[in-house]
């Protein structure tokens, strides 16, 4: 499923990617906007936009940035544990219940600054600065890695149409993970700091940084901007009953209409709280906050 190029623009060689650190503060002061947060140009509120309601936080982590879910339901977390873009081996995988208990904070070891992760079959993927680590998604054994040639900063990674993509925030690029290596799915100037992507059907949606957009990819020919402006976008999710959540890391949570009207329902921005890979799953919502070192989880709901 190779398209090799999207775009005619040519790839950006980015610096910098890596998140910055605003102060920490506990996670209790943060409070779910009813309204909608206004936060420039096209962020208006919506009628039928939805609620978050939290269910639990958890505490203890290092960095945490990257969230799946496991066949038994459980939820596994990446922990940078150190410098974003840094090979000082101190990252690490957690894992969850589904009421946010730790089964195990160190469930796999040895990573460098681990980020975006998926699963398909019995096989976790996880994004690894210049490199895609797996384990076995029952015990944690490592089953090997894949270096992504001329990767930089190696950030999302989803499941699309069967095949395993992960997205590189310093070259505007999408990696498609095989079994004989890495191999380059696209690269576009349009992708500028590229972050989250999430597959869905026939479409795969990306997230950026620069310009804050959230895109329609169906096909080489086929790339739509849904809506724009939610500046450092960093994860994606699907909400039931239509629109999507995608998540800014210094601290929003924005709602996106099927239309494309932006609802931020969250920001905590000013309380240190970071929100970065927002997963969607079912209608529980997973966020590491690799600022203050927790982990929330949001119920989706609707008046």
């Amino acid at each position: 499923m190779r398209f090799q190029a999207f775009a005619a623009a040519s790839v950006l060689i980015l610096a910098g990617c890596s998140a910055g650190a605003p102060p920490t503060e506990e996670a209790g002061a943060v409070e779910v906007a009813a309204a909608a947060n206004a936060a420039g140009e096209g962020m208006t509120a919506a009628a039928t936009a939805p609620r978050l309601e939290q269910l639990w936080v958890q505490e203890g982590f290092e960095q945490p940035e990257g969230a799946a879910i496991g066949p038994e339901g459980n939820y596994f977390i990446s922990n940078v544990a150190g410098e974003s873009s840094a090979r000082d081996g101190n990252g690490y995988i957690s894992k969850l219940a589904p009421d946010g208990a730790v089964l195990m904070l160190r469930w796999a070891e040895g990573l460098d600054a681990p980020k975006g992760m998926t699963v398909l079959g019995d096989t976790l993927y996880v994004a690894d600065l210049d490199r895609v680590v797996m384990f076995d998604v029952h015990d944690g054994t490592e089953r090997g890695a894949v270096s992504v040639e001329g990767a930089k900063f190696l950030n999302d990674m989803t499941v699309w149409n069967g095949d395993v993509l992960v997205s590189d925030s310093g070259t505007a690029s999408i990696h498609e993970i095989t079994p004989d290596g890495a191999e380059l799915l696209g690269a576009s100037a349009d992708w500028d700091r590229i972050n989250g992507l999430l597959g869905d059907g026939d479409r795969l949606l990306i997230a950026t940084m620069t310009a804050g957009n959230l895109i329609d990819l169906r096909s080489a020919d086929s790339e739509d901007i849904i809506a724009s402006g939610m500046i450092n976008a960093d994860g994606i999710g699907l909400v039931p009953g239509g629109g999507y959540l995608v998540s800014s890391w210094p601290g929003q949570i924005h709602y996106v209409s099927e239309e494309g009207q932006v609802t931020t329902l969250l920001d905590t921005e000013a309380e240190g709280v970071l929100q970065n890979d927002l997963s969607v799953f079912g209608d529980v919502v997973i966020v590491p906050n690799m600022l203050p070192g927790t982990v929330t989880a949001w119920r989706v709901a609707r008046d």
